[in-house]
């Protein structure tokens, strides 16, 4: 399976989460938390004969078109198949299994659980170089253009469908709106963060040789070698710097138990690596 097919799977495991916190939650429950599907849904109140997901699937149609200008090709592609399959899923559930009302009466729960799964999925979207379209795709462009992170992009611009939220369904669910839209923009960021956070290691030891080739052979990595003189002995040592992700750094770590059992290691987390090997 190629790496772009496997890509576009994980869009479709995203927007399909979005889908179910839009679907099960938060449309039952009137909350418009920002976004094409609070607009939509705050049309749907004065219109109920113009189903939620093809009001989303009009207004996504024109701001893709603004994508593929301002942002590109691959990326306006991939939030075509995100968005349509946003908007799909919706219309088809609103169709075959229609909710009446949301799962259960306290409108804080639906809104945490609505919006906590959108933040997921919509990390995972966003994580994979698309959008799920709608205002994420105004988001996007705040965030190439003038590098704010991506949930901060999306908060700013939510803000005007939370005001004629507030207008339709009221001052008290236009601020659990508010509310949402500030949960879903930190835990956005907070997803992401973690989707690129790697690991850096300091490692002191007596086998350079055997590390440094494990490093560059096996796992494919760049390091950095330093020498350097112990405190207490006055031994010569050599300290190798070293950035990689979660998974290489147990097999790195495990490797070093085995090579070297009086290796002095460091390990930090870092919230990104630029570079040769990782992505500018």
């Amino acid at each position: 399976m190629s790496k772009t097919v496997k890509e576009y799977i994980i869009i479709f495991l995203g927007t399909a989460i979005v889908a179910a916190g839009l679907a099960i939650f938060l449309i039952p429950s009137n909350l418009a938390v920002g976004g094409i599907s609070g607009l939509a849904i705050v049309i749907n109140s004065h219109f109920p004969q113009i189903p939620v997901g093809l009001t989303m699937t009009v207004m996504n149609i024109i701001l893709l078109l603004v994508a593929f200008i301002l942002i590109g090709r691959q990326f306006g592609a991939r939030t075509i198949f995100a968005s349509f399959t946003l908007s799909g899923t919706i219309w088809l559930m609103e169709l075959v299994l229609p909710i009446a009302g949301p799962p259960v009466e306290n409108i804080f729960l639906n809104l945490f659980y609505g919006i906590l799964m959108g933040a997921i999925g919509m990390a995972i979207v966003f994580h994979n170089n698309a959008s799920t379209g709608g205002t994420d795709i105004i988001a996007k462009i705040i965030n190439n253009f003038y590098q704010v992170d991506i949930g901060k992009s999306l908060l700013a611009a939510d803000f005007i469908v939370i005001l004629l939220a507030a207008f339709t369904f009221g001052i008290e669910l236009g601020l659990y709106a508010l509310m949402g839209i500030m949960i879903n923009s930190f835990t956005i960021d907070y997803i992401i963060a973690g989707f690129n956070l790697k690991i850096q290691l300091t490692i002191i030891t007596s086998k350079p040789e055997k590390i440094k080739s494990y490093i560059n052979q096996n796992i494919k990595r760049g390091a950095t070698i330093y020498k350097a003189e112990g405190a207490f002995t006055g031994e010569a040592k050599d300290v190798i710097i070293t950035a990689m992700d979660k998974r290489e750094f147990f097999a790195l770590k495990s490797y070093i138990a085995e090579v070297d059992e009086n290796a002095f290691v460091m390990v930090s987390h870092v919230k990104e690596v630029l570079g040769e090997g990782f992505s500018y």
